[in-house]
């Protein structure tokens, strides 16, 4: 068997000392007390979830509110929105090395972001609403809105996860990625599930009205203009009351934060790890990114996917903190191995619950079914929830604070591509692979409509018509990921998950006299 090597202490690349001679030395297992850092994890909390609050629209109420009216390859033009967040290494050196050292070197970067998503959101609230009416839904205008918006969040993100890093204590660490699950679960928890049912004609007219209407009481315009006044309110706290430790510039120039990035990158243990952070979500995506736009599509209604979301809110709060928990041992990737599986599971189980969906003639969902589909949704998202405290745990550990943010940002990054690359390939592939018929539900004038090209099957949704379905290229598409995942989770996951357990911090860090060159 080939022997596996890290640097030595020196970082001498000429002498490498053998990983099997550290498995011993595996990563110290702490203890936290929350207690300690209380206030300021409740302040990270709150900056994550008013990141939540444009995510949740851009990655998950949007798609929804499109979908009657896009084909799944117009929603991949849609999905572009989602690759900012998963970019954001490409500038998190900027983040780093350019900063008011009086005003401090995090809040340098998250006050002007905040104040100019609330900028955005107030202006673009105010006219949202009238292009979203419209037959045609200009989609380019809305992708590149929301893209602007999940840049900025994801700017914020890279100086929220450094200042994480100095904010809370040593033996806190493992809080950082649990108050961001908590925050951005929360966010996204009220622009998604909330906002889709207050959204909804039926559910207001159902639950909060009596006296019926075609819309429902919650507009996107008005919701984005709340928000705005709350991202400024916060924003002023954090100028006038929030103090930001005094930090130490120990990096120069933009160039030297490239370069200590690179030298991450070259660390040896970090090389494998990129790639099974690239490759480890491809069996999960299509669950992700389309099971419950095909509900939606079978008829299942909006309003009862918020109650299913509803349900599984809470649990994510609660498995996060267990989660933390769990993550702060001798094998901190011990519970993200064991949520592979379950979101393989997950993952299997959604073909079936869409495969043998039905509603009755009133377009009811039976009870049992109902039930089916909450446990499938709660099964997807607690896998999730756990696979992301525990890598966000190991994250924090491993990262040299030296260069938190930039080290934070590119295992954030990586980790979130590694979920956002496929997405927008799933989706066309779904198109690609569906055989279609005719457009059905047409008025007579437009009988001559055929789903065959994606033009016909995008003026065929747009007219109010349904495209009929022959073959459902979702579960190809699904089956070749969940194979694909199994694969390299046996000839590489795996192994590669107790090789990361087993290297020691300071193999993680920089070497210190190459850090100064």
């Amino acid at each position: 068997m080939d022997e596996e090597y890290a640097l030595n202490e020196m970082g001498d690349k000429e002498k490498l000392l053998p990983v099997s001679k550290l498995n011993e030395k595996k990563l110290e297992e702490v203890k936290p007390n929350l207690s300690k850092d209380l206030w300021d994890f409740i302040l990270l909390v709150i900056l994550y979830f008013l990141q939540g609050i444009p995510l949740g629209l851009a990655l998950g109420s949007l798609p929804f509110l499109l979908k009657s009216k896009m084909t799944y390859s117009d929603m991949a033009i849609f999905a572009i929105t989602n690759y900012p967040y998963s970019m954001k290494l490409l500038w998190s050196p900027i983040v780093d090395s350019f900063f008011n050292k009086n005003f401090g070197r995090r809040k340098s970067w998250i006050v002007p972001i905040q104040l100019c998503s609330a900028f955005l959101m107030f202006f673009f609230g105010n006219s949202v609403d009238e292009k979203m009416k419209l037959k045609e839904i200009p989609i380019g205008f809305i992708t590149i809105f929301f893209t602007v918006m999940v840049i900025l969040s994801a700017t914020q993100d890279i100086a929220l996860d450094g200042w994480a890093l100095e904010l809370l204590s040593k033996e806190n660490l493992s809080y950082a990625s649990t108050a961001q699950t908590v925050g951005l679960n929360t966010g996204q928890f009220l622009s998604f599930t909330v906002f889709l049912a207050f959204n909804s004609a039926e559910f207001s007219n159902k639950y909060l009205r009596s006296t019926p209407s075609e819309y429902g009481v919650l507009q996107l315009g008005p919701y984005l203009r709340f928000w705005a006044v709350c991202y400024f309110l916060v924003t002023l706290y954090l100028i006038l009351l929030k103090k930001e430790k005094p930090c130490v510039d120990i990096i120069g120039s933009i160039k030297d934060v490239y370069q200590i990035m690179w030298k991450v990158i070259k660390l040896p243990r970090m090389r494998s790890f990129i790639v099974l952070l690239f490759i480890a979500k491809i069996g999960f995506v299509t669950n992700d990114a389309v099971t419950s736009l095909k509900l939606l599509e079978k008829g299942f209604k909006r309003e009862d996917l918020s109650v299913t979301v509803l349900i599984d809110f809470p649990l994510q709060i609660i498995f996060g903190y267990y989660a933390a928990k769990w993550s702060s041992g001798k094998r901190p990737l011990k519970p993200w191995m064991w949520a592979f599986y379950g979101r393989i599971a997950a993952a299997i189980l959604a073909m079936f619950v869409v495969k043998f969906f039905s509603i009755s003639e009133k377009g009811e969902v039976s009870t049992g079914y109902f039930i089916l589909i909450i446990f499938s949704t709660v099964l997807s998202s607690f896998m999730s929830t756990v696979q992301f405290v525990s890598i966000g745990c190991f994250f924090a550990r491993i990262a040299d604070p030296a260069v938190g943010g930039t080290y934070m940002t590119l295992l954030n990054t990586l980790s979130n591509l590694g979920g956002t690359w496929p997405r927008p390939l799933i989706l066309k592939g779904v198109d690609v692979l569906t055989n279609y018929g005719e457009c059905q539900g047409l008025p007579d004038d437009l009988q001559n409509i055929s789903c065959k090209t994606s033009d016909g099957r995008h003026s065929c949704l747009t007219n109010g018509g349904q495209c009929e379905i022959y073959t459902d290229g979702y579960y190809t598409i699904s089956i070749i990921c969940i194979v694909l995942s199994f694969l390299t989770l046996f000839f590489f996951i795996k192994k590669e998950v107790r090789k990361l357990e087993s290297t020691p911090k300071k193999y993680w860090e920089i070497p210190k006299d190459k850090e100064k060159e």
